[in-house]
């Protein structure tokens, strides 16, 4: 099996973890949010789930991509729940939120065991942070859409993001 790989300015960054498959239940991994507590996954069912993750709120597209969501959230109503997973620390991303006033959004920190990262192949091995993707799942927690950015200086396309979102309420 060849290597999973996303770019970052153009240079190959491995992926390490499972590879995401559309139809298929997601693993119930355990995150922490802002004020340390952890939070599955299944906290969320019964929601549309639009998880986006990113190598770090505090680089520039990173910034923008999660602004974008926190603003699309507003719009998409109570039964869609928008998270927002990296691998910073929670009191980073709590500092981010406040700052951004993104109050739409659940920032949750994948940085104890990269759970999320494996489980969703999404964490970068070598650089132990989480690649750009955007994952939909539906209310019961089957992923419904997945894009990987190719290229970790670029930002995903919401549009497609948002059209999985609106076919699944």
């Amino acid at each position: 099996m060849s290597e999973r790989t996303v770019t970052m300015h153009g240079n190959k960054l491995v992926l390490a973890g499972e590879d995401p498959k559309v139809g298929q239940p997601v693993a119930d991994v355990e995150l922490v949010a802002n004020d340390l507590s952890a939070v599955k996954l299944s906290d969320f069912r019964g929601k549309v789930c639009v998880i986006t993750t990113l190598p770090s709120l505090d680089t520039s597209v990173c910034d923008i991509m999660t602004r974008r969501f926190n603003k699309e959230a507003v719009s998409l109503g109570k039964d869609v729940a928008v998270l927002a997973v990296s691998m910073d620390l929670p009191f980073a991303q709590a500092r981010w939120c406040g700052a951004a006033e993104a109050d739409s959004i659940k920032s949750l920190s994948d940085h104890k065991e990269a759970a999320f990262g494996k489980s969703f192949g999404v964490l970068l091995r070598d650089l132990r942070l989480l690649a750009r993707a955007v994952f939909v799942l539906d209310k019961e927690g089957v992923l419904r859409y997945v894009q990987i950015v190719g290229e970790l200086a670029e930002e995903p396309d919401y549009a497609a993001a948002l059209k999985a979102v609106a076919g699944l309420l």
